[in-house]
């Protein structure tokens, strides 16, 4: 799976990256080698990064079906026992 994307961000990014490493190593590179170090990261980095976030989102949503019943659970009651007190509860007929 190829992460594409648009020019603006891959514009962003590469000055991103530019400025990375004239920081933090004192490299300064120009625009096809940073584009070039960018396209690596996102085939090789980037499915990484990817499969984890799809992951988790898929932990997150496994869990909070699992307590659907707890979260959307709404107290029933007979029509005819309204103001009186009386409910039913889960499992009681």
């Amino acid at each position: 799976m190829d992460i594409t994307l648009g020019k603006d961000q891959e514009r962003e990014l590469t000055g991103s990256i530019r400025r990375y490493l004239e920081e933090a190593f004192g490299e300064e590179v120009g625009d096809l080698k940073a584009e070039g170090f960018l396209r690596f990261v996102l085939h090789e980095v980037g499915p990484h990064v990817y499969n984890r976030a799809i992951a988790d989102a898929r932990d997150h949503l496994e869990a909070q079906v699992a307590d659907l019943e707890n979260v959307c659970f709404a107290e029933e009651r007979s029509w005819w026992a309204q103001g009186r007190g009386v409910t039913r509860r889960p499992g009681r007929g």
